[in-house]
């Protein structure tokens, strides 16, 4: 499949042939007249009453001596007079015809033009620009009459919009505009190409299936990256039917097995280990100076914390979240402050600027991160090594929420899973796993700020107290409110709508504030999205997203954010953060192949 997202080439000539309706009824009418017959005149009834018949029919007008009509105008200049009427007709009816092509001609040249500016923006993946240009372009055709040419057009946007919406993570827009694409022509390849990737990031794979399927179907020579998909893609569903045949087994857990063992036992420390040491000090699982010097310590891409204390802090970090509930409460003193973090995403050297910024986590120095730790970045473990280590140093100051990646579609897809396995072992992975199973999904802080990864729910009327009893010790499900916190995400518009992701929904500012009013809140914080400045505010205030990763993805060029908010007025403070340099490692590094479109 070629990457080429626009199309080229010369323009095929339009010629309109419409005319405006009552225009041509005019014209027929009149045209229609023969030459040589008088016309019809409606009988006038004079001051004699017996001048009208009784049948009320109307009678034939007699020509005069002189060839003339009733009226006086003589017969040859009435038919002259009804021929240039005709003409002129047919006249108008040209130059509307004229105009009409010429106001088309300009309708197309400014489609193209937006076209040609999106693709720029797609060039250099400022996928938020060209979204908005194709999208501009998308509905300038959509008003007109649709011809051949504007058709042939429309499907190269719509296509090329659908991979913007890809890499955006607008997965369930990017379905509508491919199937868009289909209903207008069922033989365009890249349309079931764009689909097909849009379901795999939804982890659909036998939809993916059949969509890859159809591409090499229409195609006269499989393009390979298409047959390597549609195999990655058989290849998941197998792992599926296993994963689901041994889930309703009674397995042992990851952590159970590990301990049986033993990490001192599997993973002894070598005398040549010269890095950080895991250890407990102060009643707490590790010290403030074993996070600091962990920081500097994975900053050398060369280094690795010894594996046992990978898994030991994993293996702690187990224990100590499993105490804790699907929603946890915070307070902070009228004197004191909390940070809130949003996404990171294995951006490490951006995670350690922030701590440059804002200081390093402690009981004075509160942190909250909320969700996405790990993924699209390639230094994912590096993160979530030093997070947990905070958290294990700090458990009463240092909070941390799941986020939709903190899940096992998302890792196998996403990077993490091939990270942890490339750096130490799949059986780290699966601890990890088991321990993002327990993060909480929910904060309140002082009772009056709802801390999410997501967003709001699908329903009204959910309170606190059922948040609280969500089982989160599992996977998300394919919907419900697990599913909502951790995917949602906020609209300018009332009430609730389809997710442009393809998971949960969007909610308008009505839906917040009527959460707010019943719970007794006055703020949603969030993260999940990517903000170009780092954060903003939307739904009349009540809601703020907060994105603590800059330059997501070495493309997006946004700014990272991070709120403080004090104990007294919570009132929140902003700061902006630009991305800091890092190793040459690029994004999705260790990610799924199947993603190596994006």
């Amino acid at each position: 499949m070629r990457r080429e997202e626009e199309e080229t080439g010369p323009k095929k000539a339009w010629k309109s042939g419409t005319t405006d309706g009552a225009g041509n009824a005019q014209a027929m009418a009149e045209s229609e007249a023969a030459p040589g017959k008088a016309r019809v005149a409606a009988p006038v009834c004079g001051s004699d009453a017996a001048s009208c018949r009784d049948t009320g029919a109307a009678e034939e007008p007699q020509a005069t001596e002189d060839g003339s009509s009733p009226s006086g105008v003589p017969k040859r200049d009435a038919q002259s007079a009804a021929l240039e009427e005709a003409r002129r007709a047919e006249n108008a009816n040209s130059e509307e015809e004229a105009a009409m092509e010429e106001c088309f001609a300009d309708m197309v040249a400014e489609a193209e033009k937006l076209k040609a500016e999106g693709n720029e923006f797609f060039k250099t993946r400022l996928f938020h620009q060209a979204v908005e240009k194709y999208t501009a372009a998308i509905d300038l055709i959509c008003d007109n009459t649709m011809t051949a040419q504007t058709k042939q057009i429309l499907q190269v946007l719509l296509c090329n919009r659908a991979f913007c919406q890809i890499n955006l993570e607008n997965y369930g827009s990017a379905v509508v505009d491919a199937e868009r694409v289909i209903q207008l022509n069922p033989l365009f390849a890249k349309a079931y190409y764009r689909r097909g990737c849009a379901y795999c990031c939804l982890s659909r794979y036998k939809k993916a299936q059949k969509d890859f399927e159809r591409v090499i179907a229409l195609s006269t020579t499989p393009d390979p990256s298409v047959v390597s998909r549609l195999q990655e893609c058989k290849k998941q569903i197998r792992l599926e039917a296993f994963a689901a045949a041994i889930e309703t087994e009674k397995t042992m857990r990851a952590s159970e097995a590990v301990r049986k063992e033993g990490v001192e036992t599997l993973w002894p420390v070598e005398k040549s280990y010269d890095g950080p040491v895991y250890a407990p000090e102060g009643g707490n699982y590790c010290s403030a100076d074993f996070v600091g010097s962990l920081k500097e310590y994975l900053k050398d891409t060369s280094k690795r914390l010894h594996k046992q204390f990978a898994y030991r802090m994993v293996l702690d970090m187990i224990s100590l979240l499993g105490k804790l509930q699907t929603l946890e409460r915070i307070r902070i003193g009228d004197e004191e402050e909390i940070t809130v973090c949003g996404d990171v995403h294995g951006q490490y050297y951006d995670l350690c600027n922030i701590f440059e910024i804002n200081g390093m986590p402690s009981k004075q120095n509160p942190y909250l991160f909320n969700g996405d730790f790990v993924d699209r970045g390639s230094f994912s473990v590096e993160c979530i090594l030093l997070l947990y280590a905070a958290k294990l140093a700090f458990p009463d100051a240092f909070h941390l929420t799941r986020g939709n990646h903190e899940t096992f579609e998302m890792n196998r897809l996403y990077g993490f899973r091939g990270e942890v396995i490339h750096k130490y072992d799949e059986r780290l992975y699966n601890l990890f796993c088991e321990s993002f199973r327990l993060l909480p999904l929910a904060f309140v802080l002082n009772d009056a700020v709802f801390v999410v990864h997501g967003g709001l729910l699908s329903r009204d009327d959910v309170t606190l107290d059922e948040i609280s009893k969500i089982d989160r010790d599992r996977e998300p499900p394919d919907g419900g409110l697990m599913t909502d916190l951790l995917w949602s995400d906020p609209s300018p518009l009332p009430g609730r709508s389809p997710s442009k992701r393809g998971v949960a929904c969007q909610f308008g500012p009505d839906v917040t504030a009527a959460f707010l009013k019943l719970n007794n809140l006055k703020m949603v914080i969030r993260s999940h999205e990517m903000k170009d400045e780092g954060y903003e505010l939307c739904h009349n205030g009540q809601l703020v997203t907060v994105f603590s990763a800059p330059n997501y993805c070495d493309q997006m060029k946004n700014k990272g954010a991070f709120v403080r908010l004090d104990g007294k007025t919570l009132t929140p403070k902003y700061t902006q953060f630009e991305a800091v340099p890092h190793p040459a490692t690029r994004p999705m590094q260790y990610a799924n192949p199947m993603l190596s479109f994006m």
